[in-house]
């Protein structure tokens, strides 16, 4: 046991000792680690010392290099800058040396035109005192005053200003007519020779013959019983005279005259003529008379070939063939206006339709004209508007006697055709007083302007023969004067076709052999 327990101290005291000996030997490893470690940190220490001084250097050195470069620059910009505004300081001296001259050179010339201004002042008043002197010399030379002398050469220029506008218009007029005429003529010369028309020459008044003069008496009735009720029921007026065999029915309104002849030819061939028979015969005489209106408006608008019309204005068309215009009946005109503006309407390229349909309803309004307040032209004008014709031919219709200015081809076709059929040779009549009438105010018109000697109406009033004094209208003046005399018969007077104004100026010399 003893053993055990020195055996036992002796391994503590042996494990004490080898670990002081360990403890010691990794002391003096550490020892030597901390000592290498030292100096590699006093190495690392070095090495940073000079590799910083190294870089300071460096940054150093660019930094002065960067201050050089910086200053070089500076100086260059310096230089420029300087540069610059020497050469602006240049160009503002030389504008100033500019300015000044040419300041210097106003004033000069200031100077010279005050110089001339005077000069000229001076030069005016000598020109008013010659012009005065020359005045006064050619006064006394020529006999005129300054009044006198502008009031020759004002009339010596409207003399030639007179000259060159009668040659204008002479140049114009021939070169329309030569555009114009010529198409016109042909177009209208077709027309004419495609369109052949009969005229009867109709009066205001009818005729009914009787077989005997015994047949007046019982016309007239038991105390005019007979021929009062005729006359009430149909509005005429009978006119019987010493007219053996005949009794004259007279109305302005065509319609009633044809029934009266109707109901009193039936009366005279039934031999019954008392009241209540006329009543009767009046009533089948109405009947027969619109039928017939019927029949002659279906037959004028299919000869026209005007289709789609309203039965009210097919009845007025047909109401037309009891009218008459100057001699003329207004249907047959009517139709005949119709085809002259179609034919014409088709040589021109334009609507035949349309042409044909305000050529047939142009003279509407006639058929109520003498029933109604109003022009045939408004009257027209309303009828056609209420039965829902297009404005075109409303128009047309409006404008065929230049109530208002034509504004369509087919308003001018319509009033040519117009014009036409109402101034071919034969086609109306007129009264003894209104011819007369119109031949008068035709010299009249022509008398009214100055210089003008006489004046003739000849050839039925197409032609008037004007003749000029001259000494008052010269050659010139002429050509002026019958263009304003033509402009004034056309505004105030109203003639089918057209008039031709004719100037005569003769210029005689006089002298005797001695």
């Amino acid at each position: 046991m003893l053993y055990a327990i020195i055996g036992l101290v002796i391994g503590c005291v042996a494990g004490f000792l080898l670990g002081i000996w360990y403890r010691k030997s990794k002391a003096k490893e550490a020892e030597a680690k901390i000592a290498n470690a030292d100096e590699e940190a006093l190495r690392i220490v070095n090495d940073a010392i000079k590799s910083a001084e190294t870089k300071k250097k460096e940054m150093l050195l660019e930094a002065k290099e960067e201050i050089l470069r910086s200053r070089s620059e500076y100086e260059k910009e310096e230089k420029s800058r300087r540069a610059d505004l020497q050469r602006q300081e240049n160009r503002l001296q030389q504008k100033e040396e500019n300015l000044d001259r040419k300041t210097e050179a106003m004033e000069k010339k200031e100077e010279a035109l005050a110089q001339k201004h005077a000069a000229m002042d001076r030069e005016n008043e000598e020109i008013k005192l010659i012009k005065q002197s020359q005045t006064a010399m050619l006064e006394k030379i020529s006999g005129f005053t300054v009044e006198e002398a502008k009031k020759y050469l004002i009339d010596q220029v409207e003399s030639e200003v007179t000259h060159e506008t009668a040659l204008k218009i002479k140049e114009v007029e021939s070169r329309m007519k030569e555009e114009c005429e010529t198409r016109a003529r042909e177009v209208v010369a077709q027309a004419i020779q495609r369109c052949a028309a009969d005229q009867v020459a109709e009066m205001t008044v009818s005729v009914v013959p009787l077989p005997n003069d015994e047949m007046k008496g019982r016309i007239i009735g038991r105390e005019g019983r007979n021929i009062r009720t005729i006359e009430t029921l149909t509005g005429v007026d009978l006119i019987i005279d010493d007219t053996p065999e005949a009794i004259t029915v007279s109305c302005f309104e065509p319609v009633r005259r044809e029934i009266a002849r109707l109901a009193l030819e039936k009366l005279i061939a039934d031999g019954r003529i008392h009241p209540t028979h006329i009543e009767e015969m009046v009533e089948k005489a109405r009947r027969e008379v619109d039928a017939v209106i019927k029949s002659e408006g279906e037959r004028v608008t299919f000869e026209a070939g005007v289709r789609g019309l309203h039965p009210e204005l097919v009845k007025m068309l047909g109401r037309l063939h009891y009218r008459t215009s100057y001699g003329q009946n207004v249907l047959q005109h009517s139709l005949e206006v119709s085809r002259i503006a179609g034919m014409m309407a088709a040589e021109l390229g334009a609507d035949v339709q349309a042409a044909k349909r305000a050529g047939l309803l142009h003279d509407l309004g006639k058929a109520v004209d003498h029933e109604m307040d109003g022009t045939h032209v408004a009257l027209g004008v309303e009828f056609a508007r209420k039965y829902k014709e297009k404005e075109d031919i409303i128009h047309a219709i409006e404008a065929h006697h230049n109530d208002v200015e034509p504004r369509t081809v087919v308003a001018c076709l319509v009033q040519a055709a117009d014009a036409i059929s109402a101034a071919r040779p034969g086609a109306r009549r007129e009264n003894l007083e209104n011819y007369i009438k119109r031949l008068e105010q035709l010299e009249s018109i022509s008398m009214s302007f100055p210089g003008v000697e006489k004046a003739y109406a000849i050839q039925a009033g197409r032609e008037v023969r004007v003749m000029v004094k001259p000494d008052q209208v010269s050659e010139d003046q002429m050509v002026i004067l019958a263009r304003d005399l033509a402009k004034k018969i056309e505004e105030e007077m109203e003639y089918p076709g057209q008039i031709k104004v004719h100037l005569l100026r003769e210029t005689t010399a006089v002298e005797y052999a001695k």
